[in-house]
């Protein structure tokens, strides 16, 4: 239960108190600002308190925005003010003094509430003001202004502006223009019978892998029934970050699952296709294999960039030709949308795998696919090996260490590092790619052979000097990335050389644990929570262990043990990544860790 403290002169025909209760509140009243301070004391530590004037005049939503946000521990709009636990201490604080400066009383004109968050802000403390827009939240000083506030809250339909609200702000073109204008009004019948995102989630989940289970029948009725329950099973992945926003229901499990579980739909969905192509006598594995290597790779391209330059001098001041550029174009109308479509996000891409699959087959639904994907991650990267080429940018201690978090690297490329000469070289991304392309050009070449064993040993090298120095070059954010394409590549090619059933299934197994694994370390990166622990790190190999493990089972072994060991390692990173990160998202929201929503990435 949360409690709220109002203070000031009551107001007849006022409706604040029965709008508090009606947001969950219990309401308490104070007679001055000694009374408040008491009240305030007697609230346990561990619930939400608010201090309320009795005056305000807005509307309910503006309320909850200000008040019941479980993001952060200070909030505030005219009137009202909040916290949470972690910010008790700080609003105790902060009543104490303005209840010690002005004697315990409050001048009929004052707003207690807006005086503790001056206050507040004087102490240091970081006070959220929601961006209200139309919605109205005043202090009236006199009667007259009092009715003008009433007049302006009655203009301004509440229940309108909250369901504007929960649509995300920034969006593909076909989630803005197809899926959001009813999704909302889904969303808000989710509300109103109480379900909580995370329901609506896995119930997109649910949906998506019956519609993978459908894709794996092989038959036309199978194909047109999962489009169509692709398709709807996206509707419902809007619905739950909707419904999140409509209600404030935000958590960092709830995020987590969001983001995770976009990832497990979209990969049990080429895992169907390929099923389903199978049972047609149409062996298209590696098709879905790469659609994931090259999707899982886009998106690490995009958490690397976005990690490298997230508090770099130049992402607040980037004055490049090319950031000028970019801006020239997202201020015409149509460039938005195109340049939003051509990246093929994930509303248009599942669009377009929906339509292709209920009307074509799966070999014509992968290579479309590969296609789209391919030209959409040369577009985004280009564009951003351009910004990084013309700015400089100093980059920081936290963004060097967030990109060697993603680099993964294991204690194989940590014990070599010791041997390695010291001093700077500024040739990481080089070493990267020189590695990258000295394993998969041998794996391509010679198949599993000692060769690419050897050369799976130079890439163990090259990828321990890549990391040797802090990742603080202009092209350094690349490092990441080539290690996903050489690691996942490497995986696919030697699977596609063995040439023996169920080698492609099970690289495809193996590709999705690690990708899975990649993924946890970069929401644990964004949620502030830090890499995944040493021992896990140590437990999987790190990126370059895998690979020369991977390298070293394709030479020795047979084609259909190569097939069992690689399966066999699919369960194991599978088993044990799964668990840890389980056991870390469930911890972390029962000890009330920050309250997060991720907006999502447009890829």
């Amino acid at each position: 239960m949360s409690t709220a403290i109002l203070t000031g002169q009551p107001v007849p025909g006022s409706s604040i108190e029965a709008d508090l209760r009606s947001l969950g509140f219990d309401v308490r009243t104070a007679t001055d600002a000694a009374d408040a301070e008491t009240l305030l004391a007697a609230v346990p530590g561990d619930q939400r308190v608010a201090v309320v004037d009795t005056r305000f005049v807005g509307h309910r939503h503006a309320l909850r925005l200000g008040l019941t946000d479980p993001r952060f521990p200070l909030a505030a709009v005219p009137g009202a003010v909040t916290a949470q636990p972690a910010g008790r201490q700080a609003l105790t604080r902060a009543l104490a003094r303005e209840n010690s400066a002005n004697g315990g009383t409050v001048l009929a004109v004052d707003s207690l509430a807006d005086r503790i968050v001056t206050a507040l802000g004087a102490d240091g403390g970081e006070v959220h003001r929601p961006e209200l827009g139309s919605l109205v939240a005043a202090v009236p000083a006199d009667p007259q202004a009092r009715n003008e506030a009433r007049q302006a809250v009655s203009a301004v339909d509440d229940e309108a502006v909250r369901l504007k609200s929960a649509v995300k702000a920034r969006d593909g073109f076909f989630t803005t223009f197809c899926i959001s204008p009813y999704s909302r009004y889904l969303a808000r019948w989710c509300a109103r019978r109480g379900l909580t995102p995370n329901q609506v989630t896995t119930a997109s989940l649910i949906t998506a892998l019956i519609a993978a289970g459908c894709a794996a029948t092989g038959t036309r009725g199978g194909y047109v029934a999962a489009g169509l329950l692709l398709l709807f099973s996206f509707v419902l992945d809007c619905t739950d970050g909707q419904l999140a926003r409509y209600s404030l229901q935000y958590s960092t499990l709830g995020a987590w699952l969001d983001a995770t579980f976009d990832r497990a739909k979209e990969y049990a969905y080429y895992a169907g296709l390929a099923l389903g192509a199978a049972r047609g006598g149409d062996d298209v594995w590696a098709l879905a294999l790469g659609a994931m290597v090259l999707q899982t790779c886009r998106h690490v391209v995009d958490f690397s960039f976005n990690e490298a330059n997230v508090d770099s001098t130049a992402a607040t001041a980037n004055t490049s030709p090319t950031a000028a550029l970019s801006g020239k174009l997202d201020s015409v109308g149509w460039t938005v949308w195109a340049r939003r479509m051509i990246v093929l996000p994930i509303g248009e891409r599942w669009a377009m795998i929906a339509v292709l699959t209920a009307a074509t087959t799966p070999r014509i639904t992968f290579y479309v696919l590969l296609v789209g994907c391919a030209f959409a991650a040369t577009y985004t990267t280009a564009g951003r090996l351009l910004r990084s080429l013309t700015r400089k940018a100093r980059r920081t201690d936290r963004a060097a260490q967030a990109l060697a978090d993603l680099a993964d690297s294991g204690p194989t490329a940590g014990l070599l590092v010791r041997f390695l000469p010291g001093g700077a070289r500024p040739t990481a991304t080089l070493s990267a790619a020189a590695g990258a392309v000295l394993v998969t050009l041998g794996a391509w070449l010679w198949g599993p052979s000692w060769w690419v064993v050897l050369m799976a040993g130079a890439y163990v090298l090259l990828s321990a000097e890549a990391v040797a120095r802090p990742l603080k070059g202009a092209l350094d954010w690349l490092v990441p990335p080539v290690f996903r394409a050489a690691e996942y590549g490497t995986v696919l090619i030697l699977a596609a050389k063995a040439d023996v059933n169920g080698a492609l299934p099970a690289a495809f197994g193996l590709v999705a644990a690690v990708a899975y694994h990649h993924y946890d370390t970069v929401y644990r990166i964004r949620g502030n929570a830090g890499a995944p622990p040493a021992w896990l790190v140590r437990a999987v190999g790190g990126q370059e262990g895998r690979t020369l493990l991977v390298a070293v089972l394709a030479a020795v072994l047979t084609a259909r043990q190569f097939t069992v060991a690689l399966t066999v390692l699919a369960v194991a990173v599978a088993l044990v990544v799964l668990a840890e990160s389980i056991r870390f998202w469930v911890a972390a929201h029962r000890a009330g860790a920050p309250s997060v929503h991720d907006e999502g990435e447009p890829a």
